[in-house]
């Protein structure tokens, strides 16, 4: 199964393999071990994002490059009926570190995997409980630059606040779900079809 992030022209960005853990035809639980080959973006003129002024910085072309997924390891959880996906995040050691809720726009799925637009703004959630939002600095600049538009800007804050809920009341999938996760010790890397 891939994960596609794509770009609001449609064309594709980034691709990463995930293993299945369970599928149910809407949500998604899939696992991208540290060290899984994918299809990265990076600008064209070899900068980071970060290295970009915040007003250019969805305006500078991008290309897609092979990269690894390197540092952590992550178990994903994309369900099409959230503007979000969910991921568990474990250091090299298999501690679980946190959550991330990417927030994105869902756009359905194929034979081949899920396809989603990467919302910019997201939130992290600390094993605890306590959350913080992330690159809220960029979304209006999203704006300005066509990559959002205000009303799916406005409906991934509302989606971040759903998420934010559900981490302060400590449910589902911030309970302590999948927190212990071990991939099993025959399973090789996910691998790009």
């Amino acid at each position: 199964m891939v994960e596609r992030f794509l770009r609001p022209d449609g064309s594709v960005g980034q691709e990463l393999p995930l293993r299945v853990i369970s599928d149910d035809g809407a949500a998604l639980l899939g696992w991208i071990p540290d060290g899984t080959e994918m299809i990265g973006s990076r600008l064209v003129d070899g900068r980071s994002m970060r290295e970009v002024d915040l007003e250019d910085r969805f305006r500078v072309p991008r290309e897609r490059v092979p990269a690894v997924w390197a540092g952590s390891s992550t178990l994903r959880l994309i369900d099409e009926r959230h503007w979000s996906s969910v991921w568990w995040f474990f250091d090299p050691a298999g501690d679980f570190t946190g959550w991330y809720c990417n927030l994105e726009i869902p756009l359905g799925r194929t034979a081949a995997g899920t396809d989603r637009i990467d919302g910019v703004l997201d939130v992290v959630v600390s094993p605890d409980g306590s959350w913080s939002w992330k690159d809220e600095d960029e979304t209006g600049s999203a704006i300005r630059a066509g990559r959002l538009t205000a009303a799916q800007a406005a409906r991934l804050r509302t989606e971040g606040e759903r998420l934010i809920g559900l981490a302060e009341a400590g449910v589902y999938p911030f309970d302590g779900t999948f927190t212990e996760f071990r991939p099993g010790p025959a399973w090789s890397r996910p691998r790009l079809p």
